[in-house]
């Protein structure tokens, strides 16, 4: 059955969006990590959780020298499972991460610059053949640390839009992403920022229960009648 096309845009375009976060929070400095495989990692990790979970979990993997990928292809699930507790669904993150380290090393020689020489397409299908990898961690894979500018949709993303009717509820993932990359110029660093900022929005104003009244986008009424 194929997915109902988005609601008819808004009258807040996704530039204006764009333009109203970042006067209000400027540069939010997004993704931490100080390789490309740690950035992959927390993506896998970062599933269903806090990052200040996924940040205690990368730390016990940097103290015990587990942050290469030769490191993690030589280690057995269990162990990996033990450094991840932080992160929850450690047994899942485990084999899910382990799955992404043998693509990589069955495939490309365990060197993540190899795999990152894809074209976007090509990238985007390859990490979504591994098994626990679906399209929002493949996308911020390509984003954060390949470099791709592609835009990512979380559940922040969905519960804004859905506030200010820009959808109406069982959009796929990507027809939501199209409606920014239809919007935007394909640029790596606004789809970066975009995100980060509208993971921010999610966090200060539109949460489950919404706190409009200071929110950079109260200048637009909400079209769902309700703040829920």
């Amino acid at each position: 059955m194929k997915a109902r096309r988005p609601a008819e845009q808004t009258s807040i375009p996704a530039p204006e969006v764009y333009q109203l976060l970042f006067e209000r929070w400027g540069p939010q400095g997004w993704w931490p990590g100080k390789t490309a495989l740690e950035v992959a990692v927390g993506a896998i990790l970062t599933q269903n959780t806090a990052w200040s979970n996924v940040e205690r979990a990368i730390a016990n993997l940097r103290a015990a020298r587990a942050l290469s990928v030769r490191a993690l292809a030589s280690m057995p699930a269990e162990r990996l499972a033990e450094l991840i507790v932080p992160a929850g669904y450690y047994n899942l993150k485990a084999r899910r991460l382990l799955n992404f380290i043998e693509m990589l090393h069955a495939e490309y020689g365990g060197a993540l610059a190899r795999l990152f020489r894809l074209e976007d397409s090509a990238l985007r299908t390859k990490l979504l053949t591994v098994n626990g990898i679906g399209p929002e961690t493949a996308d911020s894979i390509m984003l954060y640390a390949a470099y791709r500018p592609v835009f990512v949709v979380d559940a922040y993303t969905r519960r804004f839009m859905l506030r200010h009717g820009w959808l109406r509820g069982d959009e796929t993932y990507d027809a939501i992403a199209e409606i920014f990359t239809g919007q935007l110029e394909p640029d790596m660093q606004v789809f970066n920022e975009f995100h980060a900022l509208i993971v921010r929005l999610g966090k200060e104003h539109c949460r489950r229960k919404a706190l409009c009244e200071e929110c950079p986008l109260n200048v637009y009424p909400l079209r769902r009648g309700d703040h829920s």
